[in-house]
């Protein structure tokens, strides 16, 4: 039962943060993931599942406010699924450990970028 308050927990963080900011997957779930005790790779695929449901919601509510730019979406969207193939493939090659390091490294540069 707690493990399923958890996830609730941060799919409702995650949710909020990404209509709110535009950010959920990487910058909110894959950590709280990570907290509670899922590997890398299982926190990437489940955040990557996460966001798919997500996301639809997401989009039908702004779309019904007038803001979703199809033609945009369509070309940030499609080479989005060649970035997560290639990303998936190179994911499951590199070692877990640089893997961490990699993400704090991202997660350092978007913190500070945002700062500045």
């Amino acid at each position: 039962m707690r493990r399923t308050a958890q996830l609730l927990a941060i799919g409702l963080a995650g949710g909020l943060f990404g209509a709110l900011f535009g950010v959920g997957g990487g910058i909110v779930l894959v950590p709280c993931l990570l907290l509670i005790g899922f590997g890398h790779r299982q926190a990437a695929a489940t955040s990557l599942a996460a966001i798919l449901v997500a996301s639809i919601a997401g989009a039908a509510t702004y779309a019904l406010h007038g803001e979703v730019k199809p033609g945009a979406a369509a070309l940030i969207g499609l080479p989005a699924v060649a970035g997560v193939l290639v990303g998936t493939d190179l994911q499951q090659r590199i070692p877990v450990h640089r893997l961490a390091y990699l993400f704090a490294l991202v997660l350092t540069v978007v913190g500070v970028r945002l700062l500045v």
